[in-house]
């Protein structure tokens, strides 16, 4: 089996195991999660090797084909690259949160929404099927969420997490707009197919939607302006998070995406002027906003999100070469970012602030980790002989060819340098500012270099940007190829990663950056105070929360215009919202089509007349409750009857079966209530009603009549001609329950479970005052369990039990199935409960009832699982004739194994409501034993 979906699995099982693991301490939990990053790692090398000679590796497995839909994993260049940055980083972010994270910090948890959120991101950059890559882009919200609010004690991690999540699940909505356009343009949600079709897009009317729509979320998860603002509060997080998030995950997810999506939606005018301008204002933003920051991880915070501009501008621009720049910044940006904020913990750490305003003169303390920051600072500022210096030449240099080549764009190189003026005065304010600039002021701690392990993440990051500067063809080059390769599905353009160019335009701009962040930095007070008069007080977090309050307002008002606690005045919104849209509909069109009616028979007749009277008769009828409930099983009955009028056994079977569990449950519900309702409904509030209930079935009596008179395509000859072939059965209705339709079947059982549990909780503890006596003040008989009902429902146990076995073994061919088989098992065993009594019955039929329902449902779900060992979609069914001893020749299905569940399942859920129900106030419903006078 190719190892694709393996990578993408180990850290979610994985993530079950550092809870776990911390019990027998935070050593071995750090080193269970290490293993399973490890694991995965290993696993990926050997396809790396493949993808290095070129080639694209795809696992795909359809789940449903019709709908475009399949499980599937890529491996090419560019998904090897992210792969890569999330396993080795993560590795390396595991090993430092061992020394960062406080004796009283849960270790177990945070390694395991630190996996989760690995698991998520790997199955982002890996997936082939957009509609699969969707998932996992919403996972890593949520596992993002988990971690900015790991220190959940704090408001300030609870705010920040609650607002990641709120700006990135609104671009993931926007996202999900936008694949949805572009699977219909395509007709493919398969990566392959998208990317190869790029005329076909760019020719479409909805390209232009579908890209704004794409691009809202990228700009959300990869905090482009004007949707920056939430990642600077994500810093509310453990230090390793920040650093996961900011170098090689969750921000990176966006410029993955337009990375991946470069081939099928670049190449417009659309394109460039959407994706370059959001680009550059973000690089201007994040590079100014940076320098003003006092907190260290809040400068980082804000270059961050400068540094992701100017990989999102590179792509804007268009070009294969300014795509290839694009790659190869998010390859150095990962290793100096990562090792600057893993510095900044330490720093955190030892001297118990990051207010920049009074660290300082920190290398007196610290000279090994101020070595270490000061290399990746001045990487990220651009300096020769580092990596960061490589990634900007090529985007000045491609500035350049902008400007000699294109009208009016001699602005792009001169906003170019003065943002890397701005990333060398922010990389020279934390060098500076921290290790030297005098000495500390007021310091929680006294700062001293951490343990040695917690150092070594950063050294190795540091070591990594000094080797790219000086050796980049050895060391990145061969991987940015195939990355760049992946990212354009097209030859490479002709580029160099020579560290020397000559005396070029670039260079110069990149001395001119490097004098002017000086200079810049040199003059930082007096622009401090300028910036403090002036936007010191613009927050875009108070625009948020004021946005956030105005939506629960107007929540909270819409709520009050139409929530009344009022089941009344609930229905009546919800029939006048169902009969405007009915008007709406059929307003201008005749109510009657085409299509002949049925003639009318006596028997039907009757029939309609019995269901009228016994509708009618629970109306009038409904404060004698015992009475109504007598006239609603009418109904029920004459539903039944219908069905088999139709044609529809199986229909009817299961309408019978439901009656009598239903008139079992309401029985025992009416047993705690008044015999009769009490008169509470004036006579306006009756004709109102009445009007509300003349609307409602009007209209519903009008749509049927609408529907029923028209001709429509059924797909019910679809089935018929395929049940036998497709399905292996007679019994068109089962087959349709338990394999063509087997997924419904299965959600279907599943809430039943849900609601089975949720009801049993409810009624758990409930204890209610049982009537001693009945309405007219006569008490209960003594005689609670009749000699003779008793006897004749043990007698009937066995026989119910054999018809719901045959009812269950001839439902795929004959009228039955596990739905109705598990109603006569389950009405069977509570006639022993109700004959019997709960004591007697529960010595002999002993154990709880809730596994037999997860029994149920894994059965189910086993028997989907399973047609995928052998390459067949989630739940096809196989089956086959085979011969039996003494049977002879018989015809099996794997859907019986599905049916069987579902049996379960009902017997299950039937039995914990109606047990549990008929167990409330069981002590008070026994009656006081007579006392009889002791014998001489």
């Amino acid at each position: 089996m190719t190892p694709l979906p393996l990578i993408v699995l180990i850290p979610f099982v994985g993530a079950l195991l550092p809870p776990w693991a911390v019990t027998a301490g935070r050593l071995w939990s750090a080193w269970v999660t290490g293993g399973v990053a490890l694991s995965a790692l290993a696993l990926l090398l050997a396809p790396a090797r493949a993808v290095m000679r070129g080639e694209t590796l795809i696992w795909q497995l359809d789940w449903l084909p019709a709908l475009g839909l399949s499980l599937g994993f890529r491996l090419d260049g560019l998904a090897l690259l992210f792969a890569l940055m999330i396993l080795v980083i993560g590795l390396l972010v595991i090993l430092y949160a061992r020394w960062y994270l406080a004796e009283q910090d849960p270790m177990g948890r945070f390694y395991a929404y630190l996996l989760l959120f690995m698991g998520a991101m790997l199955g982002l950059v890996m997936s082939e099927n957009l509609i699969q890559l969707l998932m996992f882009w919403e996972l890593t919200s949520i596992s993002s969420f988990l971690l900015i609010s790991y220190w959940r004690q704090r408001e300030d991690a609870r705010r920040g997490a609650r607002m990641a999540l709120a700006i990135t699940g609104g671009g993931g909505l926007a996202l999900l707009g936008g694949i949805l356009l572009l699977g219909e343009i395509v007709g493919s949600y398969e990566l392959s197919a998208v990317l190869a079709a790029s005329e076909r897009i760019h020719a479409h009317p909805l390209y232009v939607p579908a890209l704004v729509l794409i691009l809202l979320g990228v700009f959300t998860k990869s905090a482009q302006f004007p949707f920056h603002f939430w990642l600077p509060h994500a810093m509310a997080a453990p230090t390793p998070v920040s650093a996961y998030l900011h170098s090689a995950t969750m921000v990176k997810a966006g410029v993955f995406l337009l990375a991946r999506l470069f081939p099928a939606l670049s190449g417009s005018e659309a394109w460039t002027w959407l994706v370059a301008p959001t680009g550059m204002a973000t690089l201007l933003i994040g590079a100014y906003t940076a320098l003003h920051k006092h907190d260290l991880k809040g400068l980082l915070a804000y270059s961050t999100i400068s540094h992701l501009g100017l990989i999102t501008l590179l792509f804007g621009i268009g070009t294969p070469l300014a795509a290839v720049a694009g790659v190869f910044h998010v390859m150095n940006h990962a290793t100096f970012k990562a090792s600057l904020f893993m510095a900044a913990g330490i720093i955190d750490h030892a001297a118990g602030t990051r207010d920049m305003r009074r660290l300082a003169g920190l290398w007196q303390c610290l000279p090994q980790t101020g070595l270490l920051a000061m290399i990746a600072a001045a990487a990220m500022a651009g300096v020769p002989l580092l990596n960061g210096f490589l990634s900007k030449e090529m985007f000045f240099e491609k500035t350049v060819y902008m400007a000699t080549f294109e009208e009016s764009t001699w602005l792009l190189p001169v906003l170019a340098t003065i943002a890397g003026a701005l990333a060398v005065a922010y990389s020279l304010r934390f060098i500076h500012d921290v290790f030297f600039n005098g000495t500390p002021t007021d310091l929680p701690r006294s700062p001293h270099e951490p343990a040695r392990w917690m150092r070594v993440p950063v050294e190795i990051l540091v070591v990594i940007c000094i080797a790219v500067g000086i050796l980049p063809s050895l060391t990145f080059g061969p991987l940015l190829a195939v990355a760049a390769g992946a990212t354009l599905q097209a030859p490479l353009p002709a580029y160099s990663l020579k560290v020397w160019h000559g005396f070029t335009p670039a260079l110069g701009m990149s001395m001119l950056a490097l004098a002017g962040g000086v200079l810049i930095y040199a003059l930082r007070r007096p622009l401090f105070r300028w910036h403090e008069r002036l936007f010191d007080r613009i927050d875009a977090r108070l625009l948020f929360e004021a946005w956030e309050r105005a939506l629960v307002r107007g929540g909270r008002l819409l709520d009050r215009l139409i929530h009344r606690r009022s089941l009344p005045f609930m229905l009546v919104v919800l029939i006048i919202a169902a009969a405007s849209m009915l008007l709406l509909g059929l307003w201008g069109t005749p109510l009657t089509g085409g299509v002949s009616l049925t003639p009318l028979d006596p028997v039907s007749a009757a029939a309609a007349f019995g269901l009228a009277v016994g509708a009618v008769g629970t109306v009038i009828l409904h404060r004698q409750r015992w009475t109504a409930l007598v006239m609603l099983s009418v109904v029920g009955l004459i539903v039944a009857l219908a069905f088999v009028k139709f044609s529809a056994p199986d229909l009817a079977l299961t309408q019978l079966a439901v009656e009598m569990v239903t008139i079992i449950l309401l029985l025992l519900a009416l047993h705690f209530l008044p015999a009769e309702t009490p008169r509470a409904s004036s006579l306006p509030r009756k004709l109102r009603d009445l009007l509300v209930a003349l609307l409602g079935g009007g209209l519903t009596a009008a749509l049927t009549w609408a529907v029923l008179t028209r001709p429509y395509d059924s797909i019910s000859d679809w089935f018929l001609t395929n049940s036998v072939p497709g399905g292996g059965g007679t019994n068109v209705v089962n087959v349709i329950l338990v394999d063509f339709r087997g997924f419904d079947t299965l959600g279907e059982i599943t809430v039943l479970a849900i609601a089975a549990i949720g009801i049993y909780m409810m009624l758990r503890d409930l204890r209610l005052e049982a009537p001693r006596t009945d309405a007219e003040g006569r008490p209960w008989s003594g005689d609670t369990h009749p000699l003779i009902l008793a006897t004749f429902s043990r007698l009937l146990l066995p026989l119910a039990l054999m018809v719901a076995a045959f009812i269950l073994l001839r439902g795929h061919h004959l009228p039955g199935g596990g739905f109705i088989a598990g109603l006569i098992i389950a009405v069977a065993l509570v006639m022993q409960y109700l004959a019997n009594g709960i004591v007697w019955t529960r010595t002999r039929l002993s154990g709880e009832l809730h596994p037999l329902i997860g029994l149920g449902l894994l059965i189910a779900t086993a028997t989907g699982l399973g047609s995928w060992y052998f390459g067949a979609p989630f739940l096809t069914s196989a089956h086959g004739h085979w011969q039996v001893p003494i049977l002879g020749e018989i015809e099996l299905a794997s859907a019986l194994l599905f049916d069987l569940g579902v049996m379960l399942v009902v017997i299950g859920i039937t039995l914990v409501i109606l047990i549990r129900l008929g167990g409330i106030g069981l002590e008070r419903r026994r009656p006081t034993p007579v006392q009889r006078a002791p014998t001489p």
